[in-house]
């Protein structure tokens, strides 16, 4: 391994054990076993190299959202079905006590983000990527095929959804929404669209 590869682990476990705010590049030096000159040369910045370990972090626990992850992985329900959808939110529940660092470094950056405005000014960047990663999940589009409109209305929904859900998920999971309820107010929403055009 590298020292871009090195640099980018250790930033990850500060992270993770520190938070944005609290990180500093001589921890990610002393983390990664390399040297303050290697974070310019490879990154750039210090915000840079902790934006991409941030997206890292996100994007591995994302490959556990995806349709037959959990339970065996024995099942795909077809895509844009009431069932893919449900069985997508209970693999990102599922997925909530291993991804609870991670989402927490997301709300650091909305309620200290003033103290961090390089970071939250490149992840505000990466949205759209995120946007444009979700809506495979539950289509079965890949993403690279996927037309600027669809990531702009059905990736901002489930981006939407899934923060909402995260923020209750982290405040209190006794009384957060499950997928069944969720996609059961999903279904309720459909029938009464339904209604109105029969009208």
């Amino acid at each position: 391994m590298g020292h871009r590869e090195d640099l980018l682990d250790g930033a990850k476990r500060c992270l993770l054990e520190k938070g944005f705010v609290r990180t500093t590049a001589r921890d990610i030096v002393k983390e990664s076993g390399t040297n303050l000159a290697s974070i310019g040369y490879h990154y750039g910045s210090k915000d840079a190299l902790l934006v991409e370990a941030y997206v890292s972090l996100v994007q591995e626990v994302g490959d556990h959202y995806g349709p037959g992850w959990g339970a065996g992985g024995a099942t795909q329900a077809p895509a844009g079905s009431l069932e893919r959808f449900r069985e997508v939110w209970s693999n990102i529940i599922r997925s909530v006590p291993e991804s609870r660092a991670i989402w927490l470094l997301s709300f650091e950056l909305i309620l200290q983000g003033d103290r961090v405005p390089e970071v939250r000014k490149l992840l505000a960047a990466t949205q759209e990527e995120g946007r444009s990663g979700i809506v495979p999940l539950f289509t079965d589009v890949p993403e690279a095929d996927l037309d600027a409109e669809t990531v702009d209305t059905e990736g901002r929904l489930y981006q939407t959804l899934l923060q909402g859900l995260m923020v209750q998920w982290l405040f209190d999971p006794g009384t957060a929404t499950d997928a069944d309820q969720l996609t059961e107010g999903l279904r309720r929403v459909i029938a009464a669209v339904e209604q109105a055009r029969g009208r």
